[in-house]
């Protein structure tokens, strides 16, 4: 062997020890360490929420509530962004087209999602396009007329109907909405006819019924205009009344087997980490303890309908079978 290899003194065993502890140290820390992307907790950055709806809706607030509450938790802003079109299904579809599964991009889920793949050529599978990540509430339906309509009660206004078949017009938001199925599933279990007028949004409907151009109003978001005193309220359409109307008698009380919430929820592109969908349910269950989130609630009249990320996904695909036999049976297309 060379003699230069001999020039470096030997070190002491006390001092190779050191040196192997500090050697050791070292490795340890790049092993725990890792590349840097892989050892960041989720979220590293913003979160984009999409409404599928205009801002000022009747889920707007809520969800504003509700992010501003999921973000303390997350340590990253939820960025709300409205993107409105085809009955709320529009941008959930263009997310689950164009969206990394990595929890960055999410959307609030409405029950046309599962309804509409029934009514015609959609370009999404509501069952596999999706990661559901927590269902959050539903909706207090209602069917409200004018304060000065001739029906105090929604006996009065079916008679009504069933006198002059077809004679009653109502409105909803849509063709195949739930305010619009709800009524033709009350109107085939009273066995009338009413005249359905589709709108594009709740204020063009709500200014359609005050002034007089069609008779009914059913849809949800009606507290405000309920309040002003110009309209009134024949009954709703949830489990039990809503707090803040505990008055107004609910669809099973008036002998009508008819539940409906229209439930939204939280859903991703498929194909999410399981830890990202459990990091995100986790605060977004906190934040709908959020005082601010629960006053939003109240305000809007929603109800609470917690389904964490294994059930919402059972609830969606039993809704999905459920709406196809509903479909059917009350005939309703979008022609």
């Amino acid at each position: 062997m060379p003699k230069h290899c001999n020039t470096t003194p030997s070190a002491s065993p006390a001092l190779l020890g050191r040196r192997l502890l500090l050697a050791l140290a070292s490795v340890c820390t790049l092993m725990t360490a890792g590349p840097a992307n892989a050892a960041d907790p989720f979220p590293v950055r913003p979160i984009t929420l999409i409404l599928p709806f205009p801002a000022g809706g009747v889920s707007d607030g809520q969800l504003r509530a509700l992010a501003a509450a999921a973000s303390k938790d997350l340590g990253q802003p939820i960025i709300i962004v409205n993107r409105p079109g085809n009955g709320g299904t529009l941008a959930p579809a263009a997310m689950a087209r164009s969206s990394a599964p990595d929890g960055y991009t999410i959307a609030l889920a409405v029950r046309t999602l599962l309804r509409l793949p029934h009514l015609s050529k959609v370009n999404y599978d509501p069952l596999h396009d999706f990661t559901y990540i927590i269902g959050l509430s539903g909706f207090s339906f209602g069917i409200i007329v004018r304060d000065d309509a001739p029906w105090k009660t929604l006996k009065d206004m079916l008679d009504d109907a069933r006198a002059r078949p077809g004679a009653i017009a109502y409105g909803a938001t849509g063709r195949g909405s739930s305010g619009h199925v709800a009524m033709e599933r009350l109107a085939r279990a009273a066995g009338v006819r009413l005249n359905f007028v589709p709108y594009k949004g709740t204020a063009e409907v709500t200014n359609d019924l005050l002034g007089g151009h069609i008779g009914v109003y059913s849809d949800a978001g009606w507290g405000g205009v309920l309040e002003s005193g110009r309209v009134r309220v024949l009954a709703t359409m949830g489990e039990t009344r809503p707090k803040r109307w505990p008055q107004v008698p609910t669809l099973k009380e008036l002998g009508y087997d008819i539940v409906v919430t229209s439930p939204i929820g939280l859903i991703g592109p498929r194909g999410m980490d399981p830890a990202i969908v459990a990091r995100l349910h986790d605060a977004l269950r906190k934040a709908m303890n959020d005082p601010a989130y629960v006053r939003a609630m109240d305000q809007n009249d929603q109800i609470p309908e917690y389904l964490g990320s294994e059930a919402y996904a059972q609830s969606a695909a039993r809704e999905f079978a459920r709406e196809k036999v509903l479909m059917q049976e009350l005939g309703i297309t979008l022609e």
